[in-house]
């Protein structure tokens, strides 16, 4: 399957985290302690396995890979839904969970 046959696929934030204590004791000081990228319940549709505009450049790096996998018609082994994937950007200072969804 070309890339360009490939099905889209919706990227919605489900949860941002705090690391509090993590965040305390590594984090430079005045950086926010929750992710300033986005809003919970936001979405984006990834089209031909490309960054949405105005996605984070650094959760796409770590989530890349697993749009693909999902637009070329793989399934998550770990979510019992057919066509969604449940991952977390590569943050450790501020993380966020993404919910996967191939668009049919």
């Amino acid at each position: 399957m070309d890339l360009k046959d490939c099905f889209d696929i919706k990227i919605t934030i489900l949860k941002k985290l705090k690391v509090e204590d993590i965040h305390k004791e590594y984090a430079r000081a005045n950086l926010p302690i929750v992710c300033i990228k986005g809003e919970e319940g936001q979405e984006y549709i990834s089209k031909n396995c490309n960054m949405p505009e105005g996605f984070c450049p650094g959760a796409w790096a770590g989530l890349k890979d697993k749009v693909i996998n999902l637009s070329l018609g793989k399934d998550s082994p770990y979510v019992k839904q057919k066509g969604t994937a449940i991952h977390c950007c590569n943050d450790g200072l501020h993380p966020v969970i993404y919910k996967l969804e191939r668009i049919e």
